[in-house]
């Protein structure tokens, strides 16, 4: 049996209390988490196959707006399906055709709009998890209005076009990642030392698996805990130094 892919172990989560609420945005549904305070800096969070309304992406959300930012999680997906652990790996392929990281480009548009427009955000920052790796991967390629971004453990694609950022990027990888080789993130290191021009970094988080990220703390596996808090202060961090 082949592995699933991007798909971590969802197994048993426990539920979470949301802090955020809901608004819809011309054609888009997000999840927003608003500091205390003024703010105008802010993250847009693209989720990962499973979706907006995951526990998980909401509770990266809160823990990016506990750190002072305006924090947006919109719905990728337009509200087609996303991907149910009951869903067969054969489809993956079909539901990827329908669900495509690198056409996110006019929903982006769409929310740094909402994000300057409605929240007075002068400096917006991206972060993506999984398929939402991949999307920031693209859009920092794409959209100079995005300041900083964080792709975590997004499947890298071999094209020469996939190297050239617009502003600071940094790549999160898992060590036991089943979906992303050693070999792909190797390759991204040496395109990047020779087309990118603006600051970048690459981590690679020992004996983490694809998704390690993303868990709640009471989701977390002891030997993994120390893993998961390094690579969400290194994600912080990395926010701050540009943002």
């Amino acid at each position: 049996q082949m592995a699933d892919p991007f798909l971590y172990n969802t197994g048993e989560r426990s539920g979470y209390e949301c802090f955020g609420h809901e608004v819809q945005i011309e054609h888009i549904k997000a999840y927003v988490c608003r500091p205390s305070f003024f703010t105008d800096k802010a993250v847009i969070v693209i989720h990962d196959i499973f979706g907006w309304l995951f526990p998980d992406i909401r509770y990266i959300v809160d823990l990016i707006a506990g750190h002072g930012y305006i924090t947006i999680c919109p719905d990728f997906f337009k509200g087609k399906d996303p991907w149910k652990t009951t869903d067969h790996w054969h489809d993956f392929a079909d539901w990827m055709k329908e669900h495509d990281p690198m056409k996110v480009d006019r929903e982006a548009d769409v929310v740094l709009k909402y994000l300057k427009e409605q929240c007075d955000a002068k400096k917006i920052g991206i972060v993506g998890f999984s398929w939402g790796g991949m999307a920031v991967h693209h859009l920092m390629l794409k959209n100079p209005q995005l300041t900083a971004g964080v792709s975590l453990y997004g499947i890298i694609r071999d094209s020469e076009e996939r190297y050239n950022l617009l502003n600071p990027t940094f790549f999160i990888f898992g060590e036991k990642d089943h979906t992303i080789s050693y070999d792909q993130i190797t390759l991204l290191e040496e395109k990047l030392k020779q087309y990118c021009k603006v600051a970048y970094k690459i981590k690679v988080y020992p004996g983490q698996v694809h998704g390690f990220a993303q868990l709640k703390p009471e989701d977390m596996k002891p030997a993994d805990k120390p893993y998961i808090e390094e690579a969400r202060k290194d994600m912080i961090d990395w926010l701050k130094m540009f943002i």
